[in-house]
């Protein structure tokens, strides 16, 4: 499957890590978030490949910028839904390299929902998503996982969503 500058061969946190085309979206994101003002507090979420590219725009976050060196701006969220960590084996070594990496990592609050029917992303490889990105230092994660729910989204998860990113970003205060 082609979906944007990346070539999709693997839907697995075992694939092989395709840094260059990762970098290549996640700069195309932060490049439309540009033209944000600047007291908008700014978020990144996908679903399946667009989660892959959210949870890698959070490790280039947390390191402090992209795998060529370039400054990475601030974040505020990341949501990511049936969706997988791509270049899992260096994240952790790239978080604990640096205290400022492993601070914001740790400050930046995730979501990430996934589906246990999913055929395209099997829930195992959102499971251990989960498990690679909180072993990494990403502690402000939140796993839902949603019974029956395939490659596709439901208005339960949507209104989690909703929920969760009103809470971590201070426009709810009634929810959690």
């Amino acid at each position: 499957m082609k979906q944007g500058p990346i070539d999709v061969e693997e839907t697995s946190v075992d694939g092989p890590d395709d840094v260059q085309g990762l970098d290549a979206s996640a700069a195309h994101i932060v490049n439309l978030l540009s033209s944000e003002p600047s007291d908008v507090r700014l978020g990144i979420g996908g679903f399946s490949m667009g989660a892959a590219t959210a949870f890698h725009s959070a490790a280039c976050y947390a390191h402090g910028r992209f795998s060529n060196g370039v400054a990475y701006p601030t974040l505020s969220a990341i949501i990511g839904l049936s969706g997988w960590l791509p270049c899992s084996r260096t994240l952790r070594t790239k978080i604990e390299s640096s205290q400022t990496a492993f601070r914001r990592a740790a400050a930046l609050p995730i979501m990430l929902g996934h589906g246990r029917g999913d055929e395209a992303v099997t829930y195992r490889n959102g499971e251990r998503s989960a498990e690679f990105l909180r072993n990494s230092g990403f502690s402000y994660l939140n796993f839902k996982a949603y019974n029956g729910l395939g490659h596709h989204t439901t208005p339960e998860e949507m209104d989690d969503v909703s929920k969760w990113l009103r809470a971590r970003l201070g426009l709810d205060r009634s929810c959690g």
